[in-house]
């Protein structure tokens, strides 16, 4: 009776139990990692990818006794640099795998090998005991480039933020196995016929719509308006194709380093932390990165501002509520309804009487109100909703908010309705207010932003192209052409002009919001500066919103903070882009010119043939032949500006100290640099006395050569919005 009881007991109580543990004895399971797929961008550059690395591990059961754990444990703790009591640990545990290390480069991959050859040759018993199986890490070749869109992975190589957390599941692939056959004390493996391989699945690539030239200029101007306008807060840049809502460039700064993600990239911010007690550190630390991590451009909500009068513009229009030929009176403040205070206009001294075109080009709240009232509450939300304000546009990437309004419902008061028809009083994220805003120029068609265009797998093969979706078309092709060419007007003669590029036909509008419940630590209140602009005007292509959150510089108006920046973006992007230039003559006029050859010659005869091309010589040194010029042959200068030619070396060592040219006028910028025989190159608005100068491309303090060209952007500062 007492062997049938005990059969019984193993086979059917604990029948199960001891299956397990006879499986896991006679079979060694060893995992093959997945090489995570390619992340390219829409020109085919790698921006991020997986390199070969090793991972280490052991397997304690081939360990007879503590000295060989200790030499082993030892050995390793001193390669690895690690503490040998925790690499002492995992050689007492009573298995045949463990991990020690991941991610391993091949230098160290080497002298683990070495070791091993040393462990075996002293103890023939552990020829198993140390393996190395190929693994990968993510890499990241342009460090913080698009670092908020790509996003990270982690140790185990799971995505953890950006495009690297939505599309785990597409990039990650499928891990494979080896299961190895063991003698039946499970201390010895068995032949190769009794190993079983299930290779690893790698994963699919991804093809974004990101342009890494488009990327990198926004970057670029995004962080110089940073520091030009000591903002705060940080900033965000949005570029979409407005036919398709293909998102060609996505630019939060400040960003941070994708090969290093958890340390703190803003140097002040890691100080504070060193401050603090080191029971507080760890929680500051993790506030910080998780605004680090956050994409300003699709989780932060903000109040939109005078952007939002385009959208209020093309609501009324739509709707018949207004007409172009509607007037509004402006005397600097309007009361939305009887006994409520006055809301005032930027113009405290009024606009007066003004056509609907002139409303908007003066970017007026009192008009913006009646045109608001005209439309009513009711429509208000019914178009508000149309335009993809109420929901997420559902474009692929985490962390996605929603819009802030003041009810669920869309109920409004008379004042919420007068706030709410030039941007204030509710809120949204800046994907939403490109995406609305390339509906209004592009015909009237809500599109999905989107950021993959295709899913490659690992031999190259298309596995889904993302097609472009229309939501729903929210108001006509006539409204759209109207606004497109007021908009236009708006920048080239309006308070947009700040945002005017020479030779597009650009169109935009300006935005400044009161954040109503942040003051910063002065007590002074806190602003939003954004422009959205679109070009060409004639038949948009393309849409630009920047923004930024707490300028504290000279000025917090998005036409003297946000539209400069739009403006050097586009100029750079959209020859890029292939947006072919029509100049009018006076652009012509204005614009630089190239620099003919004069060296090799007598000073005399480049000094005449320097004069004829129309510039201005000086020599420098005593020489009678010309061994160098600044600017060089075939280098872009200002027409009329100034050749420097250098007649012997002596001269040619010679440099002169670039002066501060901000804050000054065209003429004073003018004959600063003349002063030290330099070129200045004009950017941005140039097109009244009221233009002062706010960056240069060279920073003042830099020792150059006499001659060189300085491009010293400016902007109008008499437009408010």
């Amino acid at each position: 009776m007492g062997v049938i009881a005990d059969m019984f007991y193993n086979q059917i109580v604990r029948g199960e139990e001891l299956s397990v543990a006879a499986f896991n004895q006679q079979l060694k399971d060893t995992p093959i990692r997945a090489k995570r797929g390619t992340i390219y961008d829409a020109t085919g550059k790698v921006l991020a990818k997986s390199a070969t690395v090793w991972k280490l591990a052991m397997e304690p059961k081939y360990f007879e006794d503590n000295e060989q754990r200790e030499y082993v444990a030892k050995g390793l703790s001193e390669l690895l640099d690690t503490d040998y009591d925790k690499i002492y640990k995992k050689a007492q545990a009573n298995t045949y795998y463990v991990d020690v290390a991941n991610n391993i480069e091949n230098e160290l991959k080497d002298k683990i090998l070495e070791f091993r050859a040393e462990v075996t040759d002293k103890y023939s018993n552990l020829a198993n005991v140390i393996s190395l199986q190929e693994d990968y890490k993510r890499y990241y070749p342009y460090n913080s480039f698009a670092s908020s869109v790509i996003g990270f992975t982690g140790s185990d190589g799971q995505g953890l933020a950006g495009l690297e957390y939505q599309y785990d599941s597409v990039l990650s692939g499928t891990n494979g196995r080896i299961l190895t056959a063991l003698d039946g004390v499970g201390k010895t493996e068995m032949p190769y016929e009794y190993e079983y391989k299930v290779d690893a699945q790698n994963g699919n690539n991804l093809v974004l719509t990101i342009d890494e030239t488009v990327q990198r200029i926004m970057e670029k101007y995004l962080k110089q308006g940073l520091v030009d306008n000591k903002v705060y807060n940080r900033g965000a840049a949005i570029m979409m194709n407005v036919k398709t809502g293909a998102i060609i460039g996505m630019a939060v700064e400040e960003g941070f380093d994708l090969n290093d993600p958890f340390t703190i990239a803003d140097e002040q911010k890691q100080k504070e932390i060193d401050s603090l007690p080191e029971d507080k550190q760890s929680e500051k630390e993790s506030e910080y990165l998780s605004q680090q991590w956050r994409n300003k451009a699709v989780s932060d909500t903000y109040y939109p501002g005078s952007v939002f009068k385009i959208i209020t513009s093309a609501m009324a229009l739509e709707e018949g509520a207004i007409t172009l030929d509607s007037t509004f009176y402006c005397s600097g403040a309007y009361s939305p309804y009887e006994g409520v205070s006055p809301i005032s206009c930027h113009n405290t001294a009024g606009h007066g009487s003004q056509i609907f075109k002139q409303a908007l080009c003066n970017s007026c709240n009192p008009a913006f109100m009646m045109i608001g009232q005209a439309v009513g509450a009711e429509k208000f939300w019914e178009y508000y909703k149309a335009f993809g304000y109420s929901e997420k546009t559902g474009i692929d990437l985490p962390g996605e908010s929603e819009d802030v309004f003041f009810s669920s419902d869309g109920t409004m008061g008379p004042v919420d309705l007068a706030v709410s028809s030039f941007g204030q009083g509710f809120s949204i994220t800046p994907i939403q207010m490109i995406t609305a805003i390339s509906a209004v120029v592009n015909g009237g068609y809500l599109m999905r932003p989107y950021l993959v265009s295709q899913i490659v797998d690992d031999d190259g093969n298309i596995v889904s192209t993302t097609e472009p979706e229309i939501k729903r078309q929210v108001v006509s092709s006539e409204v759209s052409r109207t606004l497109c060419e007021i908009l236009e007007e708006n920048a080239v003669s309006g308070a947009a002009k700040n945002g005017y590029v020479a030779g597009y036909r650009v169109g935009g509008k300006t935005g400044t919001s009161q954040k109503l419940k942040d003051v910063n630590e002065d007590g002074v209140q806190d602003y939003i500066a954004s422009f959205c602009g679109f070009a060409p005007a004639d038949n948009p292509q393309y849409a630009l919103l920047v923004y930024y959150d707490t300028p504290t510089g000279d000025s917090y108006y998005g036409s003297t903070v946000s539209a400069p920046v739009f403006a050097n973006i586009m100029k750079e992007v959209l020859p890029y882009l292939e947006l072919e230039a029509q100049y009018t003559e006076e652009e012509l006029a204005n614009m630089s010119t190239t620099a003919g050859a004069y060296t090799g010659v007598s000073v005399d005869e480049a000094k005449q043939t320097a004069e004829q091309d129309g510039f201005n010589v000086i020599v420098y040194g005593n020489g009678d032949t010309v061994l160098s010029q600044i600017p060089s042959g075939g280098a872009e200068m200002p027409q009329e500006g100034t050749v420097v030619l250098f007649t012997d070396e002596k001269s040619e060592q010679d440099v002169v100290t670039v002066p501060d040219l901000t804050g000054m006028t065209i003429s004073e910028a003018n004959r600063s640099a003349a002063m030290f025989n330099l070129n200045l190159s004009i950017s941005g608005s140039a097109s009244s006395s009221n233009c002062i100068s706010y960056s240069q491309d060279i920073e003042a303090g830099t020792q150059v050569k006499p001659g060189t060209v300085i491009t010293v952007s400016f902007c109008e500062t008499d437009i408010a919005d």
